[in-house]
């Protein structure tokens, strides 16, 4: 595998918006959106923020950063990004004498990305044998260009004009989300891209950049979209049978490139069983004691509809929890759950519960481990087929070990970092319904993979100068 780091320069010192890059945006200091981007991206090694502002630096070492001190003289605002990718390169060969093979040039004020987009371009690059490539987005209807006060249509006969989908010529542009390129392109000519140039095609609404104050609004806005399943999927207000249309709002199974499905839709779809936290998953993590040492928590009601729901559909749900108080087993008994508390080692119990426990030989062993009760489960499952939601560092083992690791939008930093899907409501204030319903959802969307063939969804807007317009 290819040495591959990411870096995300982000200055200090913004005029326009101060102290941009550390400002939270959908739960994260917007830096974070990236620096989770591209540690969950398999390729990348290492993920490094470039950086002249101690606060900034602590934010990218929180959220599994490393953080380069970048000088002065390349940190105002008029220093050219490519300064900063110089900079962190030569840092890296001058202090470690390390040197990448590819680098992922990252901005942070790009937080809307698709889960894998930065690996197929990764991927894409390799395939093509190319030495760069920049992410893109299309440039849709009829395209004019100014020059010298005069304008000239670029892809049509304006005395002939076509219908808009009978345009030939597709105009892309760079949409600044990333750019992926070999260091020799960036030392031998300065520049991002160079020799043989391909790129990623992404959603148009991947394009919209934090350049302003009142962008903040709006591409949160644009990322609880795509976050959340909107509830008139369960509702029935968008059926697909009798020839009905697609549900529009399908923006929890985001695509980077209109020809190819996304890839949370299938791991959602594979999912037979749901394994949840309780502490910060179930509750918002607080615990009430009496002065008689009674403990309470604080569950959220809504939580035990979508758990119904979701075991009608064929979903099992069990609590893994390493908490040994009683309310633990009292919570889950109300829901009809099952429930395993007091567990040291969850991710043993996991994999004894999935009955794919794996001794060195890597040969099955028996569905129970010492002190767990046998596997409730009617079939031995793959990780593949199994969700885990966890909000603290003592679920990281088990979000690394299943298909879809899960976290809570309120979880450590750390648990943010592996997970493929955060919720945007915290655990004990609606985290568990909002994964009930993306399963849900999945399943009733599962047909179209059959049905409908691509099975390729669009954002209903379109973007001009930042402004949000009905498709």
């Amino acid at each position: 595998m290819l040495k591959t780091i990411a870096i995300i320069p982000a200055r200090g010192g913004s005029k326009g918006i101060p102290g941009k890059n550390v400002r939270m945006i959908a739960g994260k200091p917007l830096l974070a959106h990236s620096i989770i981007h591209a540690k969950q991206t398999p390729a990348v090694t290492r993920v490094i923020v470039s950086t002249d502002d101690e606060e900034i630096a602590a934010v990218a070492r929180e959220w599994g950063a490393e953080a380069i001190p970048r000088p002065a003289e390349i940190s105002g605002d008029t220093a050219s990004s490519e300064s900063a990718l110089f900079h962190a390169l030569d840092w890296l060969l001058t202090t470690e004498h390390y040197e990448p093979e590819l680098v992922v040039f990252l901005q942070a004020t790009s937080p809307i990305r698709a889960p894998g987009d930065i690996q197929r371009a990764i991927e894409t690059l390799k395939r093509e044998g190319a030495d760069s490539l920049f992410s893109a987005c299309q440039v849709e209807g009829f395209t004019w260009r100014l020059a010298g006060g005069a304008v000239a249509p670029v892809n049509y006969d304006p005395v002939k004009r076509p219908l808009r989908q009978e345009l030939k010529e597709e105009i892309w542009e760079e949409n600044g989300s990333f750019y992926v390129f070999k260091p020799w392109v960036l030392r031998k000519l300065n520049s991002r891209l160079g020799g043989r140039i391909v790129m990623l095609k992404m959603e148009r609404v991947a394009s919209f950049q934090i350049d302003e104050p009142a962008d903040f609004e709006l591409v949160e806005a644009l990322m609880r979209y795509r976050d959340v399943v909107a509830q008139e999927i369960e509702d029935g207000r968008s059926k697909m049978e009798g020839g009905s249309t697609l549900p529009s709002p399908i923006s929890h199974l985001p695509i980077a490139d209109s020809h190819s499905p996304s890839p949370n839709s299938h791991l959602l779809s594979s999912i037979k069983l749901l394994v949840l936290d309780f502490d910060g998953v179930m509750t918002d993590n607080r615990v009430l004691v009496t002065e008689e040492g009674k403990e309470a928590v604080f569950c959220n009601r809504g939580d035990g509809l979508g758990l119904e729901r979701l075991r009608a559909k064929g979903i099992e749900v069990i609590v893994l929890s390493k908490e040994k108080n009683a309310v633990v087993n009292a919570r889950c008994r109300k829901l009809g759950l099952e429930c395993l508390q007091g567990c040291d080692n969850k991710l043993a119990a996991l994999q004894a519960l999935s009955g794919k426990r794996q001794a060195g030989s890597g040969k099955r062993e028996a569905q129970s481990a010492p002190g767990l009760a046998p596997s409730p489960l009617r079939h031995a499952l793959s990780p593949s087929e199994i969700a885990y939601v966890g909000n603290d560092v003592n679920d990281l083992e088990c979000l690394r070990w299943v298909g879809l690791p899960i976290a809570v939008a309120d979880a450590a930093p750390e648990v943010l970092a592996l997970a493929k899907i955060t919720t945007t409501k915290r655990g004990g204030h609606g985290a568990v319904r909002e994964v009930c319903e993306l399963l849900l959802g999945a399943k009733r969307l599962a047909p179209c993979a059959s049905r409908f063939a691509p099975c390729a969804f669009r954002l209903p807007f379109r973007t001009s100068s930042h402004t949000l317009e009905a498709s």
